[in-house]
């Protein structure tokens, strides 16, 4: 198996494997396609290793069927891997019991999901935290990056942690271990495609 070297050993007073195992807080932004994608791939990987999941889908709708929701989930059942816990804020969020008429609106659902997130950061619930769309709540104003970034820097024991969605703040960029941009160069819809099945969802 190959195993990259770092360019840079700093004086940090950590063994190798101290550094090499810290938690990682990874932010995967910009315009480009893939972003949840790459994000859902480093959750196979956490499965694979016994990892507990949180998945917390901020912004997308909960009639919007990800594939790759299924696939965790059916992962996450099968006894084989860690388990799977997949949360959407457009249904409300699971563990908030409220009558249909007293709905949440988008910016109170999103901070109750951060909410529920620094419950479960606290409590070391999961290895692994795929924050979907979660940059879009901070660019909008709705949760407050600095509050973000201090909670997670002082996160507990090993959880690593990665937000998707563009337009990710400065901040939370600046915090974070491992940022990828994805850019455009091109796409279907460029040419009058929409999205398709096992493609997009």
């Amino acid at each position: 198996m190959p195993k990259g070297q770092p360019s840079v050993v700093p004086d940090d007073g950590l063994t190798t494997r101290q550094r090499r195992n810290r938690p990682l807080l990874a932010v995967h932004t910009g315009i480009g396609k893939g972003k949840s994608t790459a994000a859902f791939g480093l959750a196979l990987r956490a499965w694979n290793q016994g990892w507990p999941i949180g998945v917390f889908q901020f912004v997308k709708s909960a009639k919007w069927r990800v594939g790759e929701e299924r696939a965790l989930r059916v992962l996450g059942a099968s006894g084989e891997g860690g388990t799977v816990a997949w949360h959407k804020m457009g249904e409300g969020w699971s563990w908030i019991q409220r009558d249909a008429r007293d709905a949440l609106s988008s910016e109170e659902a999103a901070r109750e999901g951060w909410e529920q997130v620094k419950r479960d950061l606290a409590a070391e619930t999961y290895r692994l935290y795929v924050l979907d769309e979660f940059a879009y709540p901070m660019h909008w104003g709705w949760v407050d990056t600095d509050e973000v970034v201090e909670v997670l820097r002082t996160r507990p024991g090993v959880q690593h942690v990665v937000i998707t969605g563009r337009n990710a703040p400065r901040a939370l960029v600046d915090a974070a271990d491992l940022v990828t941009e994805m850019t455009k160069v091109k796409h279907p819809m460029d040419a009058g495609q929409k999205g398709q099945r096992g493609i997009e969802w």
